[in-house]
């Protein structure tokens, strides 16, 4: 499935990491490219922006190119999206929030759209997105070179903050749904929570989706 759909039906958009799983996909995603030993080697030599991007001290896209360039910049994108697919197989289903999962299951029950919206990458959310036939996938691209090798940056803008609301306020009008929902997990996702009729965020101490 995974394809743009077009439908007055209801529809729920879901913030992926820390909302359908419990935590950062993508330096598992990095590790599970490169293996443990050059993973390592290059988190040591590039321990301090990583820091501060899991410190939330450094802009999400700032993080996200200096990301690209020490560990995907130069590889084939056919390649990434392999290791994308074999990840949203064996890895991501190991990260899976139970409680996020369970109203993807119920939207999808009540025949409403499920839409993932997240600022990591493509090569692996739209292969997961596949596999639990979601409706479609708003997230961060790739760019790629002449030759088909990966940049040393993004296509397009970062899909995070208010970029998420925009994007989704897009998908909105493009596709005129009867009703909105929102889940996420972060401050970063108020934005997107606010553009729809009924915004959850992820409540830690009480292990549930409250309404914002």
């Amino acid at each position: 499935m995974c394809c743009d759909v077009v439908s007055a039906k209801p529809v729920a958009f879901f913030d992926f990491d820390g909302t359908l799983t419990t935590g950062d996909t993508l330096m598992p995603f990095l590790k599970f490219l490169v293996g443990s030993p050059i993973y390592y080697t290059k988190l040591t030599v590039n321990s301090h922006y990583i820091l501060a991007y899991f410190l939330k001290v450094l802009r999400n896209d700032v993080a996200k190119r200096l990301l690209l360039k020490g560990y995907l910049a130069g590889y084939r994108l056919g390649h990434l999206y392999e290791k994308g697919q074999k990840f949203a197989d064996e890895i991501i289903p190991l990260m899976l929030r139970r409680e996020g999962m369970e109203l993807v299951k119920w939207h999808q029950s009540q025949g409403h759209d499920c839409v993932l919206v997240s600022a990591s990458f493509d090569i692996y959310l739209k292969a997961w997105a596949r596999r639990e036939n979601l409706s479609s996938v708003i997230c961060t691209n790739l760019e790629e070179k002449d030759g088909g090798l990966v940049s040393d940056t993004i296509f397009g803008k970062n899909c995070h903050g208010n970029e998420k609301s925009e994007r989704i306020a897009n998908w909105i009008k493009n596709h005129n749904p009867s009703k909105t929902y929102a889940y996420g997990d972060t401050a970063g996702d108020l934005p997107m929570l606010r553009t729809v009729d009924y915004g959850f965020m992820w409540n830690e101490r009480k292990q549930q989706f409250v309404r914002v």
